[in-house]
């Protein structure tokens, strides 16, 4: 790079960098929303164990005979 080239690109260099000092930036933050979702077979596997535990809690003791002797 010869002489000239380079006096004429100091100045453009060093208004770049005394300006870039000025800048603002500010950002945004993003919002991000989660969804989850139950699978079905869990909600199935629930109502089972809800309707069948009502009848596991009934026959807990089993009622035998009187042995014959």
């Amino acid at each position: 790079m010869n002489l000239s080239f380079m006096l004429r690109l100091l100045p453009v260099l060093a208004s770049f960098f005394l300006l870039s000092g000025c800048l603002n930036v500010t950002v945004q933050p993003i919002e991000v929303k989660v969804h989850a979702t139950l699978d079905v077979n869990v909600k199935v596997d629930r109502a089972l164990d809800d309707f069948f535990g009502d009848l596991d809690r009934k026959s807990a003791t089993i009622a035998t005979p009187p042995a014959k002797s």
